[in-house]
């Protein structure tokens, strides 16, 4: 059995990203792994750093007290063996709520200098893109956010990590839906494709 945190960004429970949390989540339990989440816009998760914050992190002084949410999150991922980020591709990042949950939990003491973060087994990262990703790579931006998430933020703080997304909701031009039909098909191969990746952790 393997215990999975996962960090959430999405504002509407009617979204499609939600829909892949929710098939994701699925898979966990069919598996029988247990699982925790955190919902970042449902906690309010604070995603600005406050000047105490920002001088504790530019000091590089660990044994300064950070936040009790910031704390909290600290303890999810170290009792977890596996981490999982679920967002929507906004701007060809994640949302800014996720973007600051980076910021303030990424601290100086817990992911670097010392780092005193438990390696996760494996980090997996779900993202919703409305392009497909024929599209984001011609573009550049596949490769732009798979490295930010990847290299940059993840890096060696897990033992592996993997970068899948799911698009194609619109077309190139960003302003009409694919034909119903067909998206409706690729949705669904989303979201079974969302809970094979949960059931084989």
């Amino acid at each position: 059995m393997t215990h999975v945190h996962v960090v959430y960004a999405h504002p509407s429970a009617r979204s499609f990203t939600r829909e892949v949390l929710d098939a994701f989540l699925g898979g966990l339990d069919d598996a029988g792994h247990t699982r925790t989440v955190s919902d970042l816009y449902a906690m309010e998760f604070r995603s600005e750093l406050t000047l105490e914050e920002y001088e504790r992190e530019s000091g590089h002084r660990a044994d300064a007290r950070v936040p009790d949410d910031v704390a909290a999150e600290h303890a999810k991922l170290n009792a977890a063996d596996v981490w999982a980020f679920i967002y929507p591709v906004w701007w060809t990042d994640c949302p800014a709520r996720l973007k600051g949950w980076f910021d303030r939990v990424w601290t100086v003491g817990f992911a670097y200098k010392p780092a005193g973060l438990r390696a996760a087994q494996k980090a997996l990262v779900l993202c919703t893109a409305g392009y497909s990703i024929a599209e984001l790579d011609s573009s550049g931006c596949y490769q732009a956010m798979k490295t930010a998430m990847l290299t940059d933020r993840i890096g060696e703080r897990a033992r592996s990590s993997e970068f899948v997304v799911f698009g194609g909701s619109v077309q190139r031009n960003g302003e009409s839906v694919n034909d119903p039909e067909r998206w409706a098909a690729a949705k669904v191969a989303h979201l079974s494709r969302a809970a094979e990746l949960a059931r084989s952790i």
